[in-house]
């Protein structure tokens, strides 16, 4: 049977013959937007394929919102970036990171002022507007951008969208011990996360989400059996929602926020292991997952299938990583040593 979302997740017409599972997906965008802080009746989403796609869709409704806009973002940003930028013909300038891996709110300023244009007639320098990426969690240290900082940051180019990548991070300063700001309790316009990293679905997916009155309606094609349609797919997987629904259904929020806390734990106790056998651990903070350490020989990188970038990899502590996995990683690292 095919399990087929085509249009809006509010619209419930569908072909003949064929099943949707929209109510499941209104679910989970529900339950996601209030972890983010979002109203559900002032927000709009839906279930993407990844959060690459919700990358995608939140840049494509910043960029119509400003279109002259130049796009922002650290250098520490997810390289889908990039091919957002050049699908969405959009000028990236490449923001430099702090020493923990943050965007630094004032070089985005300066980088912000230098590129306002000045006024063929008046002379005066007018602003172009800023599509900022806030990266919350970054793919390599797991370090988190301050929205509020950004936002803030990039008012001398005039008007502002901001947008979260939270792909990983999301749930995890959500839950943190001691929560931060990061979705629209931080003032973003648009956000978007994954449900196969924290969560654990067995097949890709994400929810992305923005601000209602910054996406238009648009109609769908009568032959697709849909009224509206303001997703970039148009045809979603009907079983991502099944499954989304099911696992966070099982969960309720205070499973989720037990899962999170344990992943959290784990990371806690990954730095102790790694530090009692000097292999120099680094975390960002209390609510990452992400451990980075020195770069082991080669087959041990291989074993264990570590993300390395020059002398340095990492690993995340996601539902599967046991303390038992990283006592019999740090074996494994003295013995090479």
């Amino acid at each position: 049977m095919l399990f087929n979302n085509v249009g809006d997740p509010d619209d419930d017409h569908h072909f003949a013959n064929v099943t949707h599972t929209k109510p499941f997906e209104r679910a989970v965008v529900d339950f996601i937007t209030r972890i983010a802080h979002g109203d559900p009746n002032q927000v709009y989403g839906y279930m993407s394929a990844s959060s690459s796609e919700g990358l995608l869709w939140g840049l494509y409704t910043a960029r119509r919102r400003l279109p002259r806009a130049v796009l922002y973002a650290s250098d520490q940003a997810h390289f889908s970036v990039h091919k957002v930028s050049d699908l969405l013909r959009t000028e990236l300038v490449t923001v430099p990171s702090l020493p923990d891996g943050s965007m630094d709110p004032d070089a985005l300023h300066a980088a912000c002022a230098a590129r306002r244009r000045r006024d063929l007639f008046t002379g005066r320098l007018a602003p172009r507007g800023a599509i900022v990426v806030a990266t919350i969690g970054t793919t390599m240290t797991g370090s988190c951008d301050d929205p509020i900082a950004l936002r803030e940051a990039a008012a001398a180019a005039g008007d502002v969208h901001v947008h979260a990548d939270a792909a990983c991070g999301g749930l995890l300063a959500a839950y943190a011990p001691n929560p931060k700001p990061w979705g629209f309790d931080a003032h973003v316009d648009s956000l978007q996360l994954s449900i196969h990293k924290v969560i654990g679905s067995p097949v890709p997916s994400g929810v992305v989400l923005a601000r209602a009155d910054l996406v238009p309606d648009q109609l769908a094609g009568a032959y697709v059996g849909s009224v509206s349609d303001r997703t970039l797919g148009c045809s979603r997987s009907g079983l991502a929602p099944l499954l989304a629904w099911a696992a966070l259904r099982g969960l309720g929020e205070a499973g989720l926020c037990a899962l999170v806390r344990r992943c959290q734990d784990t990371a806690a106790y990954a730095v102790d292991r790694l530090n009692e056998i000097g292999w120099q651990p680094w975390r960002y903070d209390e609510s990452s997952i992400t451990v980075t350490f020195n770069r082991p020989r080669q087959h041990v990188i291989d074993r264990w299938h570590l993300a390395s970038e020059g002398n340095r990899c990492h690993l995340v502590a996601v539902s599967h990583l046991t303390r038992r996995s990283v006592d019999a990683l740090c074996d494994d690292l003295m013995r090479s040593s």
